[in-house]
């Protein structure tokens, strides 16, 4: 059986997976820290996250598959990106390092199947699988420090004294004992000591005492997950976000070794080109939005929430090239788009926007967004 593990370890090595890890399906040691986190509503609209069923399949991997004998557990690297310079007027709004590749999603999982053939040609039997990346009613993150990969940081990612937190992580469940007899792989030790230096980066403050996050305020959450309007305290601290923020990864002393010596990953071409053409003419239709962003990561934010995004940005930015841009988001036909454009527009203190405002409050039919124009004017 060691022969094959190294077999296996050697071929996801190959695939570009920089981790592997064997671990048993145990019933999870902290989960009632998950729910305790769900308890609390910290999981947001993620409501997925939070349902009976749920629940009860995160206990412990073999309620997810009865059969599971070992868990394979896998880390792909992916470049980041260095903290920003300070916002600037002509700065591309800020995307997550991970989004500026395509969707893991999208090409996790083709490598996944690979690696279960791998497996059962090596044995020579028919076996039970399941695999996931991000998507499986899994703990992940304390499997895999269950697993020897590393610790839970205080910013609630997996980290690795060796590559950091910039990784994704996949489980493949199996029912073949790759680690049968053997002893339980030893806990990392916790290297986070005394320092916090992503609780004092958080712009929101989204990092808990107990190393989880609440949601609700958390950048990631809001520029991807909801979908529904940013809060107005919170917008003024999303900065240049425009998709998911890595600033709590990117000030870990963990992940300084990564950044100084990786090549670092940028923003794709044609989505530099997107944010640096803010034409009021070009504003993309949900089919082209839908094409644009095929296999990226940006596509779940929907058109909705990256013209939301977009609004946010903008507002925080300042720059007055970008009026033209939001006046036509006021007259968007999506509500959720104007509300935030007006609330944008309020932020450049004008009387020619005012006066733009006033006007759209005359045909405005949504009280939402009539309530963010009255505030807007007030500013």
């Amino acid at each position: 059986m060691e022969i094959l593990k190294e077999q296996v370890r050697t071929y996801c090595r190959s695939l570009g997976f920089s981790l592997v890890s064997f671990s048993a399906p145990e019933k999870a040691e902290h989960f009632s820290k998950f729910q305790e986190w769900v308890k609390k509503g910290h999981q947001a609209g993620m409501q997925y996250l939070s349902s009976e069923h749920a629940l009860f399949l995160r206990e412990n991997p073999r309620n997810l598959m009865p059969s599971c004998q070992t868990i394979l557990i896998l880390a792909y690297p992916y470049p980041p990106i260095p903290l920003n310079l300070p916002l600037e007027k002509t700065a591309v709004p800020t995307i997550a390092a991970y989004a500026c590749r395509k969707d893991y999603h999208v090409f996790l999982p083709p490598l996944l199947e690979r690696i279960i053939e791998f497996i059962r040609d090596k044995t020579g039997d028919p076996i039970q699988s399941k695999y996931y990346t991000d998507s499986g009613p899994l703990l992940e993150r304390e499997l895999a420090c269950q697993a020897g990969m590393g610790w839970i940081g205080k910013n609630s990612c997996l980290i690795h004294e060796e590559i950091g937190s910039f990784f994704f992580l996949s489980e493949i469940l199996l029912d073949v004992p790759l680690i049968e007899k053997e002893p339980k792989q030893p806990i990392h030790p916790d290297r986070c000591g005394t320092c916090q230096r992503c609780i004092d980066a958080c712009p929101t403050r989204c990092i808990q005492a107990d190393r989880t996050l609440d949601s609700r305020r958390c950048i990631s959450y809001l520029t991807i997950e909801n979908k529904g309007e940013i809060p107005i305290d919170l917008r003024p601290l999303i900065g240049d976000h425009l998709f998911g923020c890595d600033i709590c990864q990117q000030v870990c002393p963990w992940n300084q070794k990564t950044l100084a010596s990786s090549k670092p990953g940028k923003v794709p071409a044609f989505l530099q080109t997107c944010l640096q053409n803010l034409d009021p003419a070009k504003i993309m239709e949900a089919a082209e939005f839908k094409r644009i962003f095929a296999d990226y990561p940006i596509l779940r934010a929907k058109r909705s929430g990256f013209y939301r995004n977009l609004a946010v940005v903008l507002g925080n930015q300042k720059n007055t090239d970008s009026i033209p841009l939001l006046s036509k988001l006021l007259t968007d036909p999506d509500a959720l788009i104007r509300q935030h454009a007006a609330w944008a527009l309020g932020c450049f203190h004008s009387g020619s926007i005012k006066r733009i405002l006033e006007d759209a409050f005359v045909y405005e039919k949504d009280e939402r967004v009539k309530q963010e124009i009255i505030l807007a004017v007030k500013k």
